[in-house]
């Protein structure tokens, strides 16, 4: 499953299986036709409609918290921590994420994560968050965790969130643009006690 994974810089990806599924897409460098947009919050570098409008189409499911979606149009649907969801034949829970110690992201506007299922394979992408305890219950195969600090877990968080999910693979994120270094990335890498997969950050 890691071969469908497609990291496009900061928070940003592109899952492909039988469907083509973007989470956060930003700073996209070339149009496409998503079937379903995942968007976790309404920060900029979350939510950027520039980006959404390079690869939305009227098919296009667009998933994401209440207070962004009034700036949206289309096929929308709003979600909260605790949802579950079945989209185009993918299976979506809904998770929290939240800073725990700073104020980028309260747990009060309860932001989110999502896990989802495809063909048997979960993949968590945390959203912007600490190392928060409900990760102590999340199962997944592959975590999509950030590490770049300030606004979202740092290298030594993101060890310990590795250590209570136990996924097979992690991929970092949220580092290289704004916040984080290549650097963060290299030391998580020795330091997780699963495998570390640093993607290449794609056009």
């Amino acid at each position: 499953m890691l071969k469908n994974i497609s990291w496009l810089g900061h928070a940003s990806f592109k899952i492909t299986n039988d469907k083509v599924l973007y989470i956060d897409p930003w700073k996209l460098k070339k149009e496409d036709k998503a079937d379903i947009i995942l968007i976790t919050h309404p920060h900029y570098d979350h939510l950027s409609l520039k980006d959404i409008s390079k690869i939305q189409t009227e098919d296009t499911i667009i998933v994401i918290p209440p207070d962004g979606a009034s700036k949206l149009k289309g096929n929308i649907k709003t979600v909260r921590p605790g949802d579950n969801l079945t989209i185009k034949g993918i299976d979506i829970k809904v998770v929290p994420a939240y800073n725990i110690k700073k104020d980028y992201h309260p747990k009060e506007n309860r932001w989110v994560g999502f896990i989802l299922n495809m063909k048997g394979t979960r993949i968590y992408h945390s959203g912007d968050t600490d190392f928060i305890p409900e990760m102590k219950k999340i199962k997944a195969d592959i975590a999509l965790l950030p590490i770049g600090g300030t606004y979202t877990m740092d290298v030594a968080e993101a060890v310990e969130a590795v250590k209570a999910i136990n996924p097979k693979v992690v991929i970092p994120m949220h580092y290289g643009d704004i916040v984080g270094s290549v650097e963060d990335a290299e030391k998580f890498k020795k330091l997780s006690p699963v495998k570390v997969e640093i993607l290449k950050k794609e056009d």
